[in-house]
């Protein structure tokens, strides 16, 4: 019985140049092979035809590309457009092209699903159901700059991490995307353009501080004080204020980088001026720039979107407290915006096929 294929972009360059060494090619085949993987982003050995038929047939009886499609495409009166990705094994993540005047701002997913059951995001419905490669990761990104030059025709010019899932329960697939990306043989793209976002994982956060990554970081907050944080998500229990001020610190003075506190907005929940006060009073400590976001309500879940009014005074007392701030306007009302949404429909559909 024949072994399955490997996935052949999981494999290292080294360990591309050791298979060409065992059947007699060149190991400058290794580099001509990398190139159509990650520059010219080649879904079938067949498209590499600088190398020789035999060696492409050779590569097919080995290996494998685990390539990412688009299964679906939702496009939003305000230009947002929402992205199923389907994956090699038929499961589902999402991506969304978020246009503005002066950036494309690419949002991808880390996980199939997520373990964290934050109380507002249709992504915990799916639970985690494993973690994505860093191949699928790229291929994400790959995409949604199709997707950018399609409808836009403007290259893409920021990522962050702020799909499904949580990127630092993935951490070295998370940083090995970031790398492929932002490698000369990858995109290309600074790693200055690429945020990931947290729920909030102190010792992970300390960790990237110790290896003074590069990229950008930003925490979902959503509250600034405990107990009301541990409503809305669990993982606020075993990672609390305090230690998250601290390896937000530790992570600010190892790489030079301010972080932002993403602040999704509710009715009622957290979108009063004593909220405001505690948010404030947080940001002291641990010094960073706050996006207040709208929120985009799930289907049958208990929260709403907090009024305009609240929000503008939300944000003009912050601002009187001094604390830098962007209200980030909800987008994609028509569509599935809110995370997983899409996904779960997916999902679902899947399961009744």
């Amino acid at each position: 019985m024949s072994s399955p294929k490997r996935n052949i972009r999981s494999l290292s360059t080294e360990e591309l140049i050791e298979f060409f060494k065992e059947i007699n090619q060149p190991k400058f085949r290794a580099s001509q092979v990398e190139q159509w993987l990650w520059q010219k982003h080649a879904k079938t050995f067949d498209l590499m035809t600088n190398l020789p038929v035999e060696t492409r047939a050779a590569l097919e009886e080995h290996f494998t590309v685990h390539a990412v499609e688009i299964a679906e495409e939702q496009v939003s009166s305000d230009g947002t457009i929402k992205c199923a990705f389907k994956l090699h094994e038929g499961k589902v993540v999402e991506g969304v092209l978020i246009p503005a005047n002066d950036r494309m701002t690419a949002c991808i997913s880390s996980q199939v699903g997520c373990s964290l059951a934050c109380k507002f995001c249709a992504t915990g419905r799916l639970k985690r159901m494993r973690n994505l490669e860093p191949d699928e990761i790229f291929d994400q990104v790959v995409a949604i700059k199709d997707v950018a030059r399609r409808h836009y025709d403007k290259p893409l010019t920021n990522i962050v991490y702020m799909g499904m899932g949580e990127p630092l329960l993935n951490y070295k697939n998370v940083v090995t995307s970031i790398d492929r990306i932002s490698a000369d043989f990858g995109l290309g793209m600074s790693p200055k353009r690429v945020t990931l976002s947290t729920a909030g994982i102190s010792k992970m956060i300390h960790r990237m501080g110790d290896e003074k990554v590069k990229f950008r970081l930003a925490l979902s907050l959503h509250a600034a004080n405990d107990e009301k944080r541990s409503k809305i998500m669990p993982i606020n229990e075993q990672n609390s204020l305090d230690s998250l001020i601290d390896s937000m610190n530790h992570f600010y003075h190892a790489t030079g980088n301010r972080v932002t506190y993403e602040y999704i907005i509710f009715k009622d929940f957290n979108d009063s001026i004593e909220d405001a006060d505690e948010l404030a009073a947080f940001v002291r400590k641990a010094p960073g720039r706050v996006n207040i976001i709208e929120y985009n309500p799930i289907d049958e879940g208990e929260f709403e979107q907090a009024s305009p009014e609240k929000v503008d005074a939300f944000a003009a007392h912050l601002e009187r407290k001094r604390v830098i701030v962007n209200i980030r306007r909800s987008r994609g009302k028509d569509i599935d915006a809110a995370c997983g949404q899409l996904a779960n429909k997916n999902e679902i559909a899947t399961s009744a096929a």
